[in-house]
């Protein structure tokens, strides 16, 4: 059982319940929106770890299990595509909501982005304030 005291989460840990800071894995190629965007993010409160192509997102959510990923859909190495199916298909990470950010904004893209495994989609440039309603409510 997990609860929201924003950007907080209560968990469980070790028998007793504690106040947790939210850790997010932004996957994003592009330096000044990655730069952006996690700079933002931390001022908020949260805890930012950052990959720059779809592998080294997935090996990094692997090894991390972040809370929550911001994942870009257009990354080299790996495309965002083919990260969230990687990453919905193991049992580590299968749980872990995923936020595609694209600016690929043509009708059927959130579409493609859910089938993809992503559970939420989010349109560049980036709300900032749309992006963190939709992180609030993944964590609720």
């Amino acid at each position: 059982m997990t609860s929201c005291t924003w950007p907080k989460l209560i968990r469980l840990v070790m028998g007793s319940w504690r106040e947790i800071v939210v850790n997010i894995l932004l996957v994003e190629d592009n330096e000044m929106n990655r730069d952006m965007l996690s700079r933002r993010l931390k001022k908020k409160g949260f805890d930012v770890a950052m990959a720059f192509d779809g592998k080294q997102g997935v090996e990094m959510a692997q090894a991390q299990v972040p809370d929550l990923i911001l994942l870009d859909m257009s990354l080299p190495v790996m495309d965002g595509w083919e990260a969230a199916g990687v990453l919905k298909s193991d049992a580590r990470t299968q749980a872990i909501p995923i936020i595609a950010l694209t600016a690929h904004a043509m009708a059927g893209d959130k579409e493609k982005a859910m089938d993809a495994g992503c559970d939420d989609y989010d349109t560049k440039p980036i709300d900032f304030e749309r992006l963190l309603g939709k992180i609030s409510s993944m964590m609720g």
